[in-house]
Protein backbone atom coordinates (compact mmCIF):
# COMPACT_ATOMS: atom_id res chain seq x y z
CA UNK A 1 0.00 0.00 0.00
CA UNK A 2 1.27 3.45 -0.93
CA UNK A 3 0.90 6.46 1.45
CA UNK A 4 -1.36 8.18 -1.10
CA UNK A 5 -3.78 5.23 -1.37
CA UNK A 6 -7.24 6.37 -0.31
CA UNK A 7 -8.65 4.17 2.47
CA UNK A 8 -11.96 5.97 3.06
CA UNK A 9 -14.20 8.45 1.28
CA UNK A 10 -17.44 10.12 2.38
CA UNK A 11 -19.59 12.34 0.15
CA UNK A 12 -20.52 15.74 1.58
CA UNK A 13 -22.88 18.33 0.12
CA UNK A 14 -22.50 20.10 -2.21
CA UNK A 15 -20.15 17.93 -4.31
CA UNK A 16 -17.42 17.62 -1.71
CA UNK A 17 -15.62 14.56 -0.43
CA UNK A 18 -13.94 13.81 2.85
CA UNK A 19 -10.98 11.49 2.21
CA UNK A 20 -8.42 9.68 4.33
CA UNK A 21 -5.19 8.19 3.04
CA UNK A 22 -3.20 5.12 4.07
CA UNK A 23 -0.69 7.21 6.05
CA UNK A 24 -3.48 8.90 8.08
CA UNK A 25 -3.55 12.20 6.16
CA UNK A 26 -7.10 13.45 5.63
CA UNK A 27 -8.76 16.37 3.89
CA UNK A 28 -11.43 17.43 1.43
CA UNK A 29 -11.94 17.33 -2.30
CA UNK A 30 -14.20 20.00 -3.84
CA UNK A 31 -15.61 19.47 -7.33
CA UNK A 32 -16.69 22.80 -8.82
CA UNK A 33 -19.35 22.98 -11.54
CA UNK A 34 -16.67 24.05 -14.03
CA UNK A 35 -14.98 20.64 -13.60
CA UNK A 36 -18.15 18.66 -14.24
CA UNK A 37 -17.96 18.18 -18.00
CA UNK A 38 -17.18 15.19 -20.18
CA UNK A 39 -17.02 11.99 -18.14
CA UNK A 40 -17.47 14.02 -14.94
CA UNK A 41 -20.83 15.46 -16.05
CA UNK A 42 -22.61 12.43 -14.53
CA UNK A 43 -21.54 13.73 -11.10
CA UNK A 44 -23.95 16.67 -11.43
CA UNK A 45 -26.65 14.19 -10.37
CA UNK A 46 -26.57 14.04 -6.53
CA UNK A 47 -27.66 10.38 -6.61
CA UNK A 48 -24.66 9.48 -8.79
CA UNK A 49 -22.27 11.61 -6.73
CA UNK A 50 -23.43 9.80 -3.57
CA UNK A 51 -22.32 6.47 -5.10
CA UNK A 52 -18.66 7.36 -4.54
CA UNK A 53 -16.53 4.55 -3.18
CA UNK A 54 -12.95 3.72 -2.38
CA UNK A 55 -11.53 0.75 -4.27
CA UNK A 56 -7.88 -0.33 -4.40
CA UNK A 57 -6.70 3.10 -3.22
CA UNK A 58 -8.78 5.09 -5.70
CA UNK A 59 -11.84 7.32 -5.30
CA UNK A 60 -14.29 6.20 -7.95
CA UNK A 61 -17.86 6.23 -9.16
CA UNK A 62 -19.82 3.95 -11.50
CA UNK A 63 -19.09 4.58 -15.16
CA UNK A 64 -15.29 4.44 -14.87
CA UNK A 65 -15.06 7.86 -13.20
CA UNK A 66 -12.12 8.21 -10.82
CA UNK A 67 -9.70 10.69 -9.32
CA UNK A 68 -5.90 10.44 -9.26
CA UNK A 69 -4.93 9.60 -5.67
CA UNK A 70 -1.36 10.89 -5.97
CA UNK A 71 -2.41 14.36 -7.18
CA UNK A 72 -5.17 14.43 -4.54
CA UNK A 73 -2.67 13.51 -1.82
CA UNK A 74 -0.14 16.18 -2.86
CA UNK A 75 -2.75 18.98 -2.85
CA UNK A 76 -4.33 17.91 0.43
CA UNK A 77 -0.92 17.56 2.09
CA UNK A 78 0.02 21.07 0.97
CA UNK A 79 -3.33 22.86 1.36
CA UNK A 80 -5.75 20.56 3.23
CA UNK A 81 -8.09 20.64 0.25
CA UNK A 82 -8.03 19.71 -3.45
CA UNK A 83 -10.26 21.96 -5.53
CA UNK A 84 -11.09 20.69 -9.00
CA UNK A 85 -12.16 23.58 -11.24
Amino acid sequence: MMPYDVVSVTPLPPRRLSVRFADGLSGEVVLRDTHLHGVFSALKDPAVFAQVRCDHGFVEWPGDIDLAPDAMYDEIKALGVWILE
